[in-house]
C-alpha cells in the first residue's frame, strides 16, 4: 500500500476496443498501490462503458481479436483538468487509431507531456504521440507495425527484442506490449516518483483452464511490477504451456456472462513445486475451481500454505478450492456470492460482498467477490507481505 503523504493522481485516456489488459492490469494495479487513477474516454461520462479487444498472436500474420470485458468509466472527459495529474498512460488496442485524430486528446496528451510529468504509452497508443509531434527525437518502441508511423513521425526507432520490450527517453516511457506490462508499470511508478519497499517476495499462483482472465492477469502482472517473484503453476501442465481463460462480465442478466479471454502463459511445472520456498499461494476464480477442487495435489498445496500460515489470496470462485481443502473453518471469509454455500458448509463465517469489490482480511486469508475489487485484493496481499510504494 502506499504511503498517505503523497498520493498521486494518473490519467488513463480510453477509447472503445482498447486491449483488454493494457487499460485494467494498470489501472487497477496503480490503485492498489495508492495512486488515484482517473479513466476517461471522449464523448462519454462517468459510469460510461468502453468496450474492449482482446488481441492475441494466433497462427495467422497478425494478432486475433475478440470481445473483452466492458470497462467501465470513473472520470468524465469534458472535466478532466490536465494540470491536476501527475503522469498519463495511453493504453493500446484499436483505439488509438481514431483517438489520435481527436484534438481534444491530442491537447491533453500535449499538456502534461511537455510539462515534463511522465507519459506511459503501450502497443499502438504511440500512434497518439505521433499524432501530437511529441516523439521527434525520442527512443522509442511499440508493437512493430506501428514502426513507419514513429520512423515518419522523428523518432529513433528501437526495434523491440521481445514483445515484452519498454524503452525510457526522459519523461517517455514505450512499451512493445501487454507482455512488458510488469516493466512498463514499474518504470512508470519510478517516474512518478515511486520507491518500493519489501518486494522480492516468492508468490505462487495456482492456475487452470477457464480460470477468469482478469483474475490471473492482474494480480500477476501487478506483483511482478513489485520486483517480486511470481510462478504460475496448472495441474497436468509444466512451464511454456497454456491455459485458456474466461471473461467473466456483468453485463446485466442474472449471472454474469461467459466469453473466451487470453491464453495465459505458464512459466513453471505443476509437480515441482516446493511449497517451502514460497512467501504467498494466489487462487484465482472462474471455471477452473469447480475442477482444481477435486485435484488431491491441489488441496495438498492449499493445505500446506494455510498450515504454515503463509499469505493466501483467493478471489471470487477459488474459494471453492479453500473450501474442499477445509481450510475456511473459524475464518471470515467473502467469495462470489454464488459461492457462498460453499464457504457456509466448510464452516467460515459469510462476509456479504456489499457492493462487490469488497474484500476482507482475516490472519493469513485475504478474499475477495470478483475482479472489480483488485485494487483491495492485491492490496491486502502486499499488507500480509510487507510491501508498500511509497512516494
Amino acid at each position: 500500500m502506499a504511503s498517505p503523504k503523497s498520493q498521486k493522481s494518473v490519467l488513463i485516456i480510453c477509447g472503445d476496443y482498447m486491449e483488454d489488459y493494457e487499460i485494467m492490469v494498470p489501472f487497477q494495479a496503480l490503485q492498489a498501490y495508492g495512486i488515484s487513477v482517473d479513466a476517461a474516454c471522449p464523448g462519454k461520462k462517468v459510469g460510461d462503458i468502453c468496450r474492449t479487444a482482446v488481441h492475441q498472436g494466433c497462427r495467422h500474420q497478425t494478432y486475433s481479436e475478440s470481445r473483452g470485458h466492458n470497462f467501465t468509466l470513473n472520470a468524465t472527459f469534458d472535466e478532466i483538468d490536465a494540470n491536476k495529474y501527475d503522469g498519463l498512460i495511453i493504453p493500446g488496442g484499436r483505439a488509438p487509431e481514431y483517438l489520435a485524430m481527436n484534438d481534444s486528446v491530442l491537447d491533453i496528451v500535449t499538456k502534461i507531456f511537455t510539462a515534463g510529468k511522465p507519459v506511459a504509452s503501450i502497443c499502438h497508443g504511440q500512434l497518439i504521440l505521433a499524432a501530437a509531434d511529441l516523439v521527434k527525437g525520442r527512443k522509442c518502441t511499440a508493437y512493430p507495425p506501428v514502426k513507419p508511423v514513429l520512423v515518419a513521425a522523428g523518432s529513433h526507432w528501437v526495434e523491440p527484442a521481445t514483445m515484452a520490450e519498454c524503452i525510457i527517453d526522459g519523461n517517455l516511457i514505450t512499451g512493445a506490449t501487454y507482455e512488458g506490462h510488469p516493466e512498463f508499470i514499474r518504470l512508470f511508478v519510478k517516474a512518478l516518483g515511486g520507491t518500493v519497499t519489501g518486494s522480492n517476495k516468492r508468490i505462487l499462483f495456482l492456475c487452470g483452464d477457464y480460470m477468469e482472465d482478469y483474475e490471473v492477469m492482474v494480480p500477476f502482472q501487478s506483483l511482478e511490477a513489485l520486483d517480486c517473484k511470481v510462478d504460475s503453476v496448472c495441474p497436468k501442465k509444466g512451464a511454456g504451456e497454456a491455459c485458456p481463460t474466461a471473461i467473466h462480465d456483468f453485463e446485466g442478466d442474472q449471472t454474469y456472462s461467459e466469453k473466451p479471454g487470453h491464453d495465459f502463459t505458464l512459466n513453471a511445472s505443476f509437480e515441482s513445486v516446493d511449497a517451502s520456498s514460497y512467501d504467498a499461494l494466489v487462487v484465482p476464480g472462474g471455471r477452473a475451481p469447480e475442477y482444481l477442487a477435486l485435484d488431491e495435489k491441489v488441496i495438498a498445496l492449499v493445505k500446506e500454505f494455510m498450515k504454515a500460515g503463509k499469505p493466501v489470496a483467493s478471489i471470487c470462485h477459488g474459494q471453492q478450492i479453500l473450501a474442499a481443502a477445509d481450510v475456511l473453518k473459524g475464518k471470515k471469509c467473502t467469495a462470489y456470492p454464488a459461492v457462498k454455500l460453499n464457504v457456509v458448509l466448510a464452516g467460515a463465517t459469510w462476509l456479504e460482498p456489499q457492493p462487490i469489490d469488497r474484500c476482507f482480511t482475516d490472519g493469513n486469508l485475504v478474499t475477495g467477490a470478483a475482479w472489480p475489487g483488485h485494487p483491495e485484493f492485491i492490496a491486502g496481499l502486499m499488507a500480509l507481505l510487507g510491501i508498500r510504494v511509497s512516494f
